[in-house]
């Protein structure tokens, strides 16, 4: 490469050799050549003589500098020995069998690696050395190049992973977080921004010396199909009972924090040393929901994410002048980004009656915003915009170690993705005021309308408006269930605990023999990996079986499960009903409902103005 190309070649961007993949959708890593150039460097050739230079006398640009000279003497000679050869191929064509007049039939060539005979009169004439092809010359260099940019991009692209991964914190909650992701399945993630103040110009707001409590928490349900998703806010003032949590120290040591009965939902992350796996644990005891993950950041990421993306756009009902968030904006659309955007998420006096409730919408808002500016075809085509937003994301981050690794990570963002944003819906736990309070501070689930809530979640049901799975695979799940069924008494099941509560196994037992009549039942312990639904296997001849254990439980039919039967403790055929993690008690019915309550609620394609 020639000094100009080589000073265009280090001004390019790093960012703008990351290129879109349009059969993956996402961006890899490619050396793009500055401009066209021949793959082979050839000899130095004399420039053309200047117009205003003197008679007989090179330009100065054209007079080779002294070692260039044997370059140039050599090129004449092959140039001389090229119109040789050209002579020698003109006066031979007639004589080549095969050959016509346009040229469409290739003449046979010399045979690689024959003397030369030297053209007639020439013979007393050093013959020309034989020089390699040039195409041969331009394979061997262009292969070899390409053989080191492969190699280069294999390892500027796992450095840069491994830069990425280095930047994310992750915590070891135990088994209260699941070991990995899976992307052939719905799954919840806890989102947890902390009030702890480190950083610069964080002093400012509310308590100083937090221990980093749940200020803000969302529960994030990603549909099995990916066609909805439901983020559910959680009030930190709700009360709630908090389980004994287990937690590890730094060396490994495991010390179980003992659970508190009727306190403030956030304080189940950092009082007491609380880590995220508490406040994923009572959120499960809560709702019933399995929690697989957690996201944590603190008041900084919300500062470098709306930087990374260029600022978060809102749009506000009336004039704000919050003192004690200096948030003071006029009303109208804006574009927050840094300082101004933490203080809009942390103002609680500018927004209906000033309470956590109204703060929790402008925040759901705010992230609704968020969410349709990273998703934008100005982000996703924008490579700067891409790594400055990876870098920002991993350093606010701390994840649980079943999803610390960058790639799972990007695994995450790219099931999220598919997620069209009209069905993702925002909505809160359904509260009201604590009646245990004279002075109203604090509130209470809702139970009348919460659990029909936390139901719909639990079983993958969207709140908006989505296409149905197709109409033949809802017909062939729907079919398992209706035929002739069995007697109880010649259903023959053996039960495992896949995740239920401890003990669950024996109580479903003791309840399917004593009050259901189903004799030929037994306990089998625990199964081999957890799971998050309930599910009866059964061969096809014990599909009556089947349907009457589903009958008796309230199973659905996506629950039954045709398969293969194994074998008892006597040695019989029998089906295997596995206990998962949204069992909730003997004889409480585990079909889903039909659709989901109708909750207040938004969209994240929806823009609302704050007020």
């Amino acid at each position: 490469m020639d000094a100009q190309g080589r000073g265009r070649a280090e001004n390019i961007d790093p960012a703008d050799q990351w290129v879109l993949n349009p059969s993956t959708g996402e961006y890899e890593l490619r050396l793009t050549p500055s401009a066209p150039q021949s793959a082979v460097p050839g000899p130095r050739r004399a420039a053309p003589r200047g117009r205003g230079a003197a008679p007989g006398r090179p330009s100065r640009a054209a007079a080779p500098a002294p070692e260039g000279r044997r370059e140039a003497r050599g090129a004449r000679e092959e140039a001389r020995g090229g119109r040789e050869e050209a002579r020698g191929s003109r006066e031979g064509r007639e004589a080549r069998p095969g050959r016509s007049a346009s040229g469409d039939a290739p003449s046979p060539r010399r045979r690689r690696g024959a003397p030369e005979e030297p053209p007639a009169g020439r013979r007393g004439r050093r013959p020309v050395k034989a020089k390699k092809s040039r195409g041969k010359k331009a394979v061997m260099w262009t292969g070899g190049t390409m053989a080191f940019v492969l190699v280069a991009v294999g390892a500027a692209g796992w450095f840069y992973l491994k830069h990425l991964e280095g930047n994310v914190t992750t915590e070891d909650v135990g088994n209260a977080a699941d070991s990995g992701f899976s992307k052939d399945e719905a799954f919840n993630i806890l989102l947890l921004g902390t009030d702890k103040r480190t950083g610069k110009g964080n002093e400012g707001y509310g308590d100083k010396g937090s221990a980093g409590h749940a200020d803000t928490t969302l529960l994030l349900h990603v549909a099995k199909d990916r066609s909805n998703a439901t983020v559910l806010s959680i009030p930190r003032d709700l009360i709630v009972d908090i389980p004994d949590c287990p937690t590890k120290d730094a060396d490994g040591n495991e010390t179980v924090i003992p659970g508190s009965q009727g306190v403030r939902f956030n304080t189940s992350l950092g009082q007491e040393g609380r880590n995220a796996g508490c406040t994923m644990r009572t959120v499960e005891e809560m709702t019933g929901i399995d929690v697989n993950h957690f996201m944590m950041a603190d008041f900084n990421a919300v500062k470098t994410l709306t930087t990374a993306v260029g600022g978060v756009d809102v749009c506000l009902a009336k004039d704000v002048d919050d003192p004690d968030s200096h948030l003071k904006l006029d009303a109208g659309p804006h574009t927050l980004m840094g300082e101004d955007a933490l203080a809009f998420v942390r103002t609680r006096h500018s927004f209906g009656n000033q309470g956590d409730l109204d703060r929790i919408k402008v925040q759901q808002q705010f992230l609704a915003s968020l969410m349709r500016k990273m998703s934008s075809s100005d982000t996703l085509t924008s490579p700067t915009k891409l790594m400055k937003l990876a870098e920002a994301a991993t350093k606010a981050l701390t994840v649980d170690t079943g999803i610390g690794k960058v790639s799972t990570l990007k695994d995450v963002a790219l099931e999220l993705k598919k997620v069209p944003p009209k069905n993702i819906s925002f909505t809160t736990v359904p509260v009201r005021d604590n009646p245990a309070e004279t002075v109203k501070a604090t509130v209470v689930v809702d139970e009348s309308r919460a659990l029909d809530v936390f139901n719909a979640i639990a079983n993958d049901v969207s709140f908006t408006a989505v296409k149905e799975k197709k109409a033949q695979e809802k017909a062939a799940v729907a079919a398992r269930l209706k035929g002739t069924k069995s007697a109880p008494s010649e259903v023959r099941v053996r039960i495992l605990n896949g995740g239920a509560p401890s003990g669950s196994a024996s109580e479903t037992l003791e309840w399917l023999q004593n009050d259901e009549g189903v004799t030929k039942s037994e306990n089998a312990g625990n199964a081999d990996a957890a799971l998050s639904r309930t599910t009866l296997e059964y061969a096809p001849d014990q599909a009556d079986q089947a349907r009457r254990l589903a009958a008796i439980m309230g199973l659905s039919g996506a629950a039954l499960k045709p398969g293969e039967s194994v074998t008892n403790s006597q040695g019989l055929p029998t089906m295997t009903l596995t206990l998962g993690k949204d069992f909730k008690g003997a004889g409480v019915s585990l079909t889903p409902p039909a659709k989901a309550p109708d909750v207040e609620k938004s969209t994240a394609d929806k823009v609302q103005c704050a007020g």
